[in-house]
């Protein structure tokens, strides 16, 4: 009996390894080539691991939560095994099935005999494999689910997909899911559904009169980065207050015109990462990491835009070479990643090599907050929202009250290896950037 170690395989540059989130195929299972064997996480990116042989598997190497790094053996499948061909199957399950049905017929009444058959078909339908087509591709993820939960071919057709093309994603399956009836399923009073996916949702239990919540997947993996930041680095912060009035003017005079221009909505986030980018140039010590007792001068500028998805978690993809983009280019860069993040449709490589994170705290109505630092990084730049204050404005005439837009920025950053001076400075010399905006600037 030949035996094929399914490897874990590299998933993009710089990835390294990744935990094993959900077993969706048992010791005993048969399995056919392409067919998702194992779910896996890298940070916060799901993906599946499909057989390149079809067999049984034998033995699994590594448990659930388990980390696991690129190239190392997840799984042991036997490719030569005493299961009978697939066509022999079905001749066999037919053959059967005619038994079962003649002896129905022989003991049963025209009502029995009527709800039997409906049964057996009903049956048949869901046993049949299911397939992508010209027009929609499902992975095997995708398909694993509806397998499980008795979802038919002509069913699967028409849930509506999210992702590029079309594609249905995990996420569809699951939203699909949260509102499908039992009317939904073919002959769904006879034939038994399993009310469970392997797909990280979160489940609740009553306890008298407490709800009691399981944490999703995606909540426990946060919960272990944020406490390690904490326990990791010293958190301090700085606060100041910006005035973006100029900003904020100039955005209004040419957003349609740059909307015309390059196809692009212009918000403010590819404004500020800009000016973020270009304070890293100037406090080079900012844009480190920590690996025990040495430091880490980064090369290049990778910055993190820290995006809430739909569930109200955060994912942080990456903007690599941020001080080599025009705004242009900075725009269509947060634009992407903000879409592909919304979209569950970030590759591994997306969410790697930042070298310093900004998350914008003001999309929630905050006007400050004292952000964790996303570790190995040494700081993280909150935005706080764009208000309307009252200001003292200096001129050549005196000074007088005029209304204004504000905003503050609160920065975290690790004592350890970045003092007051430094981590006040970089957050002076992007609040200098921002108020000395150019209005003439031409997109």
């Amino acid at each position: 009996m030949a035996k094929f170690e399914l490897k874990l395989p590299k998933m993009g540059e710089s990835v390294a390894e990744a935990t094993l989130n959900t077993w969706l195929k048992e010791i005993g299972d048969y399995i056919e080539v392409d067919e998702a064997v194992v779910e896996i996480s890298t940070d916060k990116v799901d993906s599946d691991v499909p057989s390149e042989v079809s067999g049984i598997l034998l033995e699994k190497k590594f448990e659930v939560d388990e980390v696991v790094e690129v190239g190392q053996t997840i799984a042991i499948i036997e490719t030569e095994g005493k299961h009978q061909p697939q066509t022999a199957q079905h001749e066999a399950e037919n053959s059967h099935t005619q038994n079962d049905e003649e002896e129905i017929q022989d003991s049963a009444s025209s009502d029995d005999i009527s709800e039997v058959q409906d049964t057996v078909a009903a049956a048949k339908t869901l046993a049949s494999p299911l397939s992508s087509n010209d027009t929609r591709f499902y992975s095997p993820l995708v398909k694993n689910i509806a397998k499980k939960e008795g979802i038919t071919q002509t069913e699967l057709d028409q849930i509506p997909g999210s992702g590029k093309g079309g594609r249905v994603t995990k996420n569809d399956m699951i939203n699909y899911l949260d509102h499908r009836t039992k009317a939904d399923t073919p002959s769904a009073s006879s034939i038994p559904t399993n009310p469970s996916i392997s797909a990280p949702v979160a489940s609740t239990a009553s306890s008298g009169a407490d709800e009691i919540i399981e944490m999703t997947r995606m909540g426990k993996l946060i919960s272990k980065h944020m406490t390690n930041s904490v326990q990791t680095s010293a958190h301090v912060q700085s606060f100041i207050e910006v005035d973006v009035t100029k900003v904020w003017n100039w955005r209004e005079k040419i957003k349609l015109k740059f909307h015309e221009n390059f196809g692009e909505k212009i918000t403010f986030t590819p404004i500020f990462m800009e000016a973020v980018a270009k304070a890293l140039t100037i406090h080079p010590m900012l844009n480190i990491s920590v690996d025990g007792d040495r430091i880490i001068k980064h090369k290049s500028i990778n910055l993190g835009m820290a995006t809430a998805l739909a569930d109200g978690n955060l994912i942080v993809p990456v903007i690599k070479n941020a001080d080599q983009l025009n705004l242009m280019g900075m725009t269509k860069r947060v634009n992407d990643l903000a879409f592909r993040a919304r979209n569950n449709q970030l590759s591994p490589d997306d969410i790697q090599d930042g070298t310093y994170t900004v998350t914008n705290v003001g999309g929630f109505g905050s006007i400050m907050g004292t952000p964790i630092i996303n570790q190995p990084q040494v700081g993280i730049l909150a935005l706080g929202a764009i208000r309307k204050a009252p200001a003292v404005i200096e001129t050549n005439e005196g000074d007088f009250i005029g209304i204004r837009k504000k905003m503050f920025l609160s920065h975290s950053y690790d004592h350890r290896v970045v003092n007051g001076a430094l981590g006040g400075l970089f957050l002076k010399t992007v609040k200098e950037l921002l108020e000395s905006w150019d209005e003439n600037r031409q997109v």
